[in-house]
C-alpha cells in the first residue's frame, strides 16, 4: 500500500519564488542567475536559530564592501543596503565574515555582495546594495487650507531620497513663497507645483491700471477687469473711459497690459 507522501518546509519552487519577489528588478539576468542558485537552497526556519547573526553587522559588511566598488559618494548620496529577509537567518558565525562581490559586472550604482561564513557549517547569503540620491525638499509644516497664501512659516525642508518624492516635487521652499495652495496640503506632506497657483494680480471688479503702447509710448488708463487674472495671465477689463470692453495681460499687481489688435 502507498504511503502518503511527507510535506516539506517549503518547496524549492516557493522558496525560488520568495528569492524572486525579493530580487525583482534589482539586476541583470546574470546577477539574477548567481542569487537564484542560492534561493534553491534549503532554508532554516528563523525559530530554529538559536543564536542567530546580527542583521546590522551582515548590512555594514555589505555597504563597506559596496564602499569600495564606487568612487566616493557625493553629499547628495547615500548607500541603501538590503532588505535582508527574516526567513535569511542564520547561526552567528564564529570566525569573521568574508564579503565578496558577487558579479564584476555591476551597474553603475548597484552590486550585489556575497557574505561567506567559513565555520563546519558555511552558509552564505546575498545581500544587494544600491546608491540613492538624495535633494531637498519643501514640505508644510503644518495643515495648509486651500486659497492660503503659502508663507515662509508654512515651510520646512527636509531632505529625502528622490526615489520616493512625487514628480514636480520643490527643492527650494522660496519658490512657494507667494503662491496659492490650489488645494488642501496635509501637514508634513512634499509640495508640489501640481498644488500650487500664482497669486491673482487681478480680481473680478477690481480697479485696474490700463497701460498700451502706442507707436512707442506708454499710454495709461483707468480700467476695471472683468474677470480673475494670475501673473502674465490673459484678463477682459473695461477702459472706463471709452467704456470699450479689451483684453490685456496681467503684468503686477492691479496693473494690466492691453493688447492692441
Amino acid at each position: 500500500m502507498r504511503t502518503a507522501p511527507k510535506f516539506r518546509r517549503a518547496t524549492p519552487i516557493r522558496r525560488f519564488a520568495l528569492a524572486f519577489a525579493a530580487f525583482a528588478g534589482f539586476a541583470g539576468f546574470a546577477e539574477f542567475a548567481a542569487f537564484a542558485s542560492f534561493a534553491l537552497m534549503p532554508l532554516r526556519a528563523a525559530a530554529e536559530v538559536s543564536d542567530p547573526q546580527d542583521t546590522a553587522q551582515l548590512e555594514a559588511l555589505a555597504k563597506s564592501e559596496a564602499a569600495l566598488q564606487f568612487p566616493k559618494l557625493t553629499e547628495r548620496q547615500r548607500f541603501l543596503v538590503g532588505p535582508i529577509e527574516a526567513h535569511l537567518q542564520h547561526e552567528r558565525c564564529s570566525r569573521p565574515i568574508r564579503p565578496v562581490v558577487a558579479s564584476p559586472q555591476h551597474m553603475k550604482d548597484r552590486v550585489m555582495i556575497e557574505l561567506r561564513c567559513q565555520d563546519e557549517k558555511p552558509w552564505h547569503i546575498y545581500v544587494p546594495v544600491r546608491i540613492v540620491g538624495t535633494s531637498p525638499v519643501a514640505v508644510a509644516a503644518h495643515a495648509i487650507i486651500a486659497g492660503t497664501l503659502i508663507k515662509a512659516s508654512d515651510l520646512k525642508t527636509e531632505e529625502h531620497d528622490i526615489s520616493e518624492l512625487p514628480l514636480g516635487f520643490l527643492d527650494d521652499p522660496s519658490i512657494a513663497i507667494g503662491l496659492t495652495a490650489a488645494r488642501p496640503i496635509a501637514g508634513g506632506a512634499y509640495l508640489t507645483n501640481q498644488q500650487l497657483v500664482a497669486a491673482k494680480a487681478v480680481q473680478r471688479g477690481q480697479s485696474v491700471t490700463l497701460i498700451a503702447d502706442a507707436g512707442g509710448m506708454s499710454v495709461r488708463m483707468a480700467g476695471r477687469a472683468l474677470s480673475d487674472g494670475l501673473m502674465n495671465q490673459r484678463v477682459r477689463v473695461q477702459n472706463l473711459s471709452s467704456g470699450k470692453i479689451v483684453e490685456g495681460i496681467a503684468r503686477s499687481e492691479q496693473v494690466v497690459e492691453i493688447i492692441l489688435q
